[in-house]
C-alpha cells in the first residue's frame, strides 16, 4: 500500500510491517526496506520479502529518521495556551490592554469567569504593565495575563482581589506568586483538559514527535495514566516531579525510568525538577553581574530560590531515591550554583535552560556528565532583551556550540508553551541562530544539522536494526534542508512502536 493508505491509531504496536523504498537520514540515500516486528526495527536491507500477514507500506523514496523528542514541555500549559488570548504581538502595555479590550468586547468569557491571556514580553516595553492599565479596559471582569516565560502574571484589580493579592501595588506578580495564580486559572475539569491535551498530543505527532519530557508543575503522573487508559496514545511521556510532590513519588517507590502501571510502557517516571532562579524577561535569572539598568537595586542580580546547602539537600534526597535531577538554571550564577550542587552530590542529571554560562563552567558540564537541556528558540525570542540586559555577556548566552565542542551532551526542547512544541523549530533556531530573515545572532554558536537532529531524538543519529520503531518520515533530507525550510518542514508520517500515529493526507 502507499503511505497515504497506511492505517493510523490502534492501541497495540504493529506486529509486522515493512517500509519499502526508504532512504535513511545520515546514509548515502540508497533505497532500503525496513522490517518492523514487535515494535522494533529488526532488519534493514534492500528487497526484504514480506512474510504472510505482514503489512507493506511504500515510502516512495521518502526519508526515514528516528522519531523526535521534546526534552522540556509543560503539556497542560501548552494545551491551555493554545486556547488563550494571544499576547505575543503586544509591543507595549497599552497595546496588550487594547487586545484585552477587543477580546472582552467581541468574545467575553462566561459570566464570573476570568479572561486569561498568554505570551507577553514586557522587558523591552516603554510603559509599565500595571493594574490600572488593565482596569481601564476590563471593568469588573477578572483578567489574568501570563508572561511568555511563565514567570510573571499581570492582573487587573478584579483578579487581584479574587486571587488574594488585592493590596498588590502594581498587579505584576513574579515567580511563585505568578505560579500560584497560573495554577488556579489553569484548573479546568479533567475531561476537558484531557481532550485539549489529546489534541495537542496529536498535533505534536503530526510534527514527527514521538515523546516528551513533561515538566508540568503540578503532579501529572496519574493524569497521564488516565489519559492513556482513555485512548490518548500519541506520545511517550516521561513525567517529572517537583519538590512539593517528591514525598508522593518516594512513597510509591518510583524511580526515574520506571514504567507507570497500566500505560503500556508509554508513561514513565521522569526527573526531579527543581527551579533555582527566575527568567531573563522578568529580570529574575540569578547572575554574577547586575542587569543593565538595575545596578544598585536590591534585585540587581536576579533572584536565587535556594542557597547552596538547601539545593544540595534536595538533590541528595531525590537522587538517593533514584530520581535523576533536572535543575532549572538560567543566569550564570544559577548555573554555577547548580553545577556546584550536582558535583557535591555526585548524582548526574541535567541543567534545564543553561542560558547564560560562565566560560569556566562549560568544561564542568562535560567533566560532571551533566546534560545541557536547552531551548534554541528562546535565543530568537530573547536576543533583543539579552543584548540590552546582558550587554557584554551575550557571547556566552545560549552557547550551544561551545557546550557541544566541550563534549557536553545536548538535548533540545521547546519549554512549550514558551516556544512551540515543534522540534523542527528548535532545530532551525539551533542551526541558523536566526528568524524572520534577521542577521544570525552570534553565529559562532550555531550547531551543525547532524548534532541538532541527534539532540532532538534522544541521541539517536540514525535508524538502526535493534532500535525502537519510533520513526519520522519526511519528504526531504533534514540534514541538507535550508535553515528557513526546517521551520515548516514537511512531515509525511510518524510511527510510535511501529504503529502510525500520523499520516499526511496528500
Amino acid at each position: 500500500m502507499s503511505l497515504v493508505d497506511a492505517p493510523t491509531g490502534g492501541a497495540e504496536e504493529a506486529r509486522g510491517l515493512i517500509l519499502t523504498d526508504a532512504r535513511l537520514v545520515g546514509s548515502d540515500g540508497s533505497p532500503v526496506d525496513v522490517l518492523i516486528e514487535s515494535g522494533e526495527v529488526s532488519a534493514i536491507a534492500p528487497g526484504i520479502t514480506p512474510a504472510p500477514g505482514v503489512d507493506v507500506v511504500d515510502l516512495g523514496g521518502r526519508w526515514l529518521a528516528p522519531g523526535l523528542w521534546d526534552w522540556h514541555v509543560h503539556m497542560d500549559q501548552w494545551a491551555l495556551a493554545r486556547r488563550r488570548l494571544d499576547l505575543s504581538t503586544a509591543r507595549s502595555a497599552a497595546h496588550a490592554a487594547s487586545l484585552v479590550g477587543e477580546k472582552l468586547r467581541d468574545d467575553p468569557p462566561p459570566s464570573g469567569q476570568p479572561l486569561v491571556g498568554y505570551g507577553f514580553f514586557d522587558a523591552l516595553w516603554a510603559d509599565e504593565p500595571t493594574r490600572g492599565v488593565l482596569d481601564s479596559v476590563s471593568g469588573d471582569v477578572p483578567v489574568v495575563l501570563v508572561s511568555n516565560d511563565l514567570h510573571a502574571a499581570w492582573l487587573d484589580s478584579a483578579a487581584l482581589a479574587r486571587y488574594g493579592y488585592g493590596g498588590h501595588p502594581t498587579g505584576l506578580l513574579r515567580e511563585q506568586d505568578a505560579f500560584d495564580v497560573s495554577t488556579r486559572v489553569s484548573a479546568v475539569p479533567d475531561e476537558l483538559l484531557d481532550r485539549w491535551v489529546a489534541e495537542a498530543s496529536a498535533a505534536a505527532a503530526a510534527r514527527g514527535v514521538v515523546g516528551i519530557v513533561d515538566l508540568e508543575m503540578s503532579f501529572s503522573i496519574d493524569r497521564w495514566a488516565r489519559r492513556v487508559a482513555g485512548g490518548d496514545r500519541s506520545l511517550r511521556v516521561s513525567a517529572g516531579v517537583y519538590p512539593a510532590d517528591l514525598d508522593r513519588v518516594i512513597e510509591r517507590g518510583l524511580r526515574t525510568g520506571d514504567v507507570i502501571d497500566g500505560t503500556g510502557g508509554l508513561v514513565t517516571m521522569g526527573p526531579f525538577k527543581i527551579i533555582t532562579d527566575g527568567s531573563l524577561n522578568t529580570r529574575t535569572a540569578f547572575c554574577h553581574d547586575p542587569y543593565a539598568g538595575l545596578e544598585g537595586t536590591p534585585a540587581a542580580r536576579g533572584l536565587s530560590a535556594y542557597d547552596a546547602d538547601e539545593l544540595v539537600d534536595w538533590l541528595r534526597r531525590a537522587s538517593s531515591a533514584g530520581l535523576v535531577p533536572a535543575v532549572h538554571a538560567i543566569g550564570d550564577a544559577a548555573n554555577a550554583l547548580a553545577l556546584d550542587a550536582l558535583e557535591a552530590v555526585g548524582c548526574g542529571g541535567s541543567i534545564e535552560h543553561a542560558q547564560l554560562v560562565d566560560a569556566r563552567d562549560v568544561a564542568r558540564f562535560a567533566r560532571l556528565g551533566i546534560v545541557a537541556s536547552v531551548q534554541p528558540e528562546h535565543a530568537m525570542d530573547d536576543r533583543d532583551v539579552a543584548d540590552r540586559l546582558w550587554a557584554g555577556r551575550t557571547d556566552r548566552a545560549f552557547a550551544f556550540e561551545s557546550l557541544a565542542a566541550a563534549g557536553v551532551t545536548l538535548r533540545l526542547g521547546s519549554d512549550a508553551p514558551v516556544a512551540p512544541l515543534d522540534p523542527w523549530v528548535s532545530m532551525a533556531a539551533a542551526v541558523s541562530r536566526s528568524r524572520d530573515g534577521r542577521e544570525a545572532w552570534h553565529p559562532e554558536q550555531r550547531l551543525v544539522s547532524s548534532v541538532a537532529l541527534a539532540a532532538s531524538t534522544r541521541g539517536r543519529s540514525s535508524v538502526e536494526a535493534g532500535s525502537v520503531a519510533d520513526l519520522v518520515v519526511t519528504e526531504s533530507d533534514p540534514l541538507s534542508a535550508a535553515d528557513a525550510d526546517l521551520r515548516a518542514f514537511d512531515v509525511a508520517a510518524t510511527l510510535l512502536g511501529g504503529r502510525f500515529t500520523h499520516v499526511a493526507l496528500g
